[in-house]
């Protein structure tokens, strides 16, 4: 679960304590980048000497972030405005990418929707989004990459696809069943691509926050609950978008004979 704060990023605080050249000669692409946890990675990646594709849907946030990032990190960075629920926009988006940076080897699958409301009182087409988002999109988007991920493990190289899930899998949360029913099945393809890519050099891993500091779920329609995610939100300290990316961080920096598989990000007071 995570808050509906939104939250931006306008200096270079956003990556301070990077080790610069950690990602160096890495090509990056994240999903869901004008914001939130896809901004605060952006940082960390350019921070760290990778080159960052930037995928979403809103141009101008993925422009300006592309304009702090060139400046701030001297980072290679590509803006393209994707929708990752248009496989062919997401499969063009990719050709750019090969001509542009060169073939990705670490791809972050963080494009979300949260939409909570009672199940008697939802409206199905939030159902029918956070499907086609949270479900359909993440599994386009490792699609659309894994021939590169696979590429970059058979010439040695690290190779990463990270899909950002949830705590909402594992935990019951009364007002979330099909976003929680979402991120079941994010954890479940997320084990099942590990059995079959793993063998194969290619790492991939799930990452799960719990009440991290972003503007997912703001846009809800349900105001009850949108009310009862803010009640939550004040009842203990919450993590950022930054914890949750220096975590991912971590995850990929280390060395290509290690996978952290699965890896939840919660505040101290959950345990």
């Amino acid at each position: 679960m995570t808050d509906n704060t939104a939250h931006t990023f306008t200096s270079t605080s956003a990556a301070a304590g990077v080790p610069s050249g950690l990602l160096a000669g890495r090509v990056a692409v994240i999903t869901g980048a004008s914001a939130g946890i896809g901004a605060a990675t952006a940082h960390r990646f350019a921070a760290a000497g990778a080159a960052v594709a930037l995928l979403g849907r809103r141009a101008a946030l993925l422009d300006d972030l592309a304009a702090i990032l060139r400046a701030e990190h001297s980072a290679d960075v590509l803006a393209l405005a994707v929708d990752v629920t248009d496989t062919a926009a997401l499969t063009a988006a990719a050709s750019t990418i090969r001509a542009t940076l060169g073939r990705p080897d670490l791809v972050v699958a963080n494009a979300g929707v949260m939409l909570g409301a009672p199940f008697d009182e939802a409206n199905p087409t939030e159902w029918d989004r956070m499907i086609d988002v949270n479900v359909r999109g993440l599994l386009a988007t490792g699609q659309v990459f894994v021939a590169d991920l696979l590429a970059a493990a058979e010439a040695g190289r690290a190779a990463d696809l990270v899909n950002l899930g949830s705590i909402a899998a594992e935990v019951i949360f009364a007002d979330y069943p099909v976003y929680g029913a979402t991120k079941a099945a994010v954890a479940q393809l997320t084990r099942n691509l590990r059995a079959s890519l793993g063998p194969r050099g290619v790492r991939v891993r799930s990452v799960d926050p719990a009440f991290a500091v972003t503007e997912l779920g703001a846009d809800m329609a349900h105001e009850a609950t949108r009310a009862g995610l803010d009640e939550m939100r004040s009842a203990l300290t919450t993590i950022t978008a930054e914890d949750v990316a220096d975590a991912l961080t971590y995850s990929v920096a280390v060395p290509a004979r290690v996978n952290i598989a699965e890896l939840t990000v919660v505040p101290t007071e959950l345990g």
